[in-house]
């Protein structure tokens, strides 16, 4: 089996793709080790099992910590304003999680670099500075988000943000500059575990499993379509794909140190993080749907912490105790991911060390820039008078406008031959993969559109992107077609040997004139989308 560091089809010592001599060597996980040039088992079924339990962890975290303090809020206002109604959503969400993190799995083990770099070698400076400048900012605000999570949360048992918020800061900074991946795996382990305790607050609710299934495949929602119910179905979908998930998942592959004969292990960790996080999700929304159902509570949803003193009103204390717990549990574990996904994203473009596996001293701007967005963003939290609603609901909105380019990037990418080489898109993964990227697309769309201009009509603005979308869906559909190569499909040795080459090599990408097209109209798109955000947030700060 040739070694990772020297691609199939390459010279002995010519430049491979790795950036960072960290991401070489033995594949070390919070439950085993996996050596380098180990080959995959095939039986029996424990050897199997044990290697999976060492390979997973990316999937996992990246899944589980979607669900962080935002995705807990959102899931117990659909039950406590909804019911059991919106429960179908979350099966269809499992699809596109795993559509989409799968692909940034092979990007990440084939080409043994992060998202960043590759959209700075295959799309040039600008973009990377677009989309790591865009990350960052995103993700800030995702993070002050996480840290109000963590002072509502530890409200709950009368600590005071100004202690709580700098001690969840500390320990979360002392956890990931340890320089040992194992070791931080192993936290998010910590957290992972804990975070199923939604599934027994969900059966302290005593909940009508009936109901619950009739929730979960029969669409609808209680009170009927309207304008506000499809706007908050688009703000569940915008807690389910975030840009910081495709950076982050790819990165950590590549930090752990999976290679391409492993993917089908990742893509496994990657399937089952995807059934937990929306498995859990539909727990949170089955414990206040059905715990609310027939109270004063019901409908009338404020934040999480008002969440937690409702559980404990009609539940009982430990139903409140737990809801502030696993909030709590939610936000550390998001904190823990969006920042690293910074992070790595930072280390890429700069050309910095960036990797887990580096001690302080080793890798100091990667793990600075860390604990600075940490201590930046806790301590916004705690300023008096800080506009902490308007940052979290602005944070919806940006993501919208992101989303977009994120996904198209990525589209791009798991296309490119001279990236992937045998293991791009086949063609029937990019029909499906278009039809998603459209439909998030479009939500993503509505959902900027909206929060920046409140009366217009959702159904409207939905129909009609939706009519131009399918449109576009089969010009393209009739294009890709005829342009389709023939051949035949490469040997599963051949592709488990492929690893990208050293980026000096790869041949510049060839830009067609409907990609640049396409290109500069998604710019357009950004750089208005953005200017009218900013325009909406100045003009709701200043109480307009």
């Amino acid at each position: 089996m040739a070694d990772e560091a020297t691609p199939a089809g390459l010279e002995p010592g010519a430049p491979a793709a790795v950036l960072d001599e960290a991401h070489q060597g033995d594949i070390v996980g919070a439950l085993g080790t996996i050596g380098r040039h180990e080959l995959p088992p095939r039986r029996p079924w424990s050897r199997r099992v044990l290697a999976l339990l060492a390979i997973m962890g990316p999937g996992l975290i990246v899944m589980v910590g979607d669900n962080d303090a935002g995705g807990v809020a959102t899931y117990a206002q659909a039950g406590q304003n909804y019911g059991s109604t919106l429960l179908w959503t979350l099966p269809l969400l499992i699809v596109v999680l795993i559509v989409a993190q799968e692909m940034v799995v092979r990007l990440g083990a084939v080409t043994g670099i992060g998202h960043g770099r590759l959209i700075k070698e295959r799309f040039g400076r600008l973009w990377a500075g677009f989309a790591v400048v865009d990350l960052v900012i995103l993700n800030f605000a995702t993070l002050v988000t996480e840290f109000i999570g963590v002072g509502l949360a530890l409200s709950y048992f009368g600590i005071r943000p100004v202690v709580s918020v700098p001690v969840a800061a500390a320990a979360l900074v002392a956890m990931t500059v340890s320089g040992s991946f194992r070791r931080w795996e192993r936290f998010m382990y910590v957290l992972i575990v804990t975070s199923l305790l939604v599934f027994p607050l969900a059966l302290m609710a005593h909940p009508h499993w009936g109901a619950a299934a009739r929730g979960t495949v029969i669409p609808g929602v209680a009170g009927g379509l309207k304008s506000n119910t499809v706007l908050f179905i688009i703000a569940i979908v915008g807690t389910t794909v975030a840009p910081w998930q495709l950076f982050f998942q790819q990165s950590n592959v590549v930090d752990k140190r999976i290679t391409p004969r492993w993917i089908n292990y990742e893509r496994t960790d990657t399937i089952v993080g995807a059934f937990l996080t929306n498995t859990a999700a539909a727990a949170i929304i089955i414990a206040t749907a059905f715990a609310f159902v027939h109270t004063s509570y019901h409908g009338s949803f404020t934040n999480a912490l008002g969440v937690a003193r409702g559980l404990a009103h009609v539940l009982g204390p430990a139903a409140g105790a737990i809801f502030a717990v696993v909030l709590l549990d939610a936000s550390i574990l998001g904190a823990a991911a969006v920042t690293l996904s910074i992070s790595y994203a930072v280390g890429d473009v700069m050309g910095a060390r960036h990797s887990l596996h580096r001690p302080w001293r080793e890798a100091k701007a990667f793990y600075g820039s860390f604990a600075a967005l940490v201590a930046v963003s806790a301590g916004l939290v705690l300023i008096p008078g800080a506009p902490l609603g308007l940052i979290t609901e602005g944070v919806q909105a940006l993501a919208g406008v992101l989303l977009p380019s994120a996904i198209v990037f990525l589209l791009l990418l798991c296309n490119d031959r001279d990236v992937l080489g045998p293991w791009v898109n086949p063609p029937w993964l990019n029909a499906v993969a278009s039809v998603i990227t459209t439909i998030l697309v479009i939500l993503s769309v509505v959902l900027m559109v909206t929060t920046l201009f409140p009366s217009v009509d959702v159904i409207t603005v939905f129909v009609v992107l939706t009519c131009i979308a399918a449109l576009g869906l089969v010009v393209l559909g009739v294009g890709a077609r005829r342009r389709r190569p023939g051949g035949r499909p490469p040997s599963r040795e051949h592709r488990e040997r492929w690893t990208m080459p050293g980026l000096a090599l790869l041949a510049p990408p060839v830009w067609t004139r409907g990609r640049r097209a396409g290109m500069y109209l998604l710019r357009g798109y950004l750089v208005l989308a953005v200017v009218l955000l900013v325009v909406k947030t100045v003009v709701l700060g200043l109480g307009h």
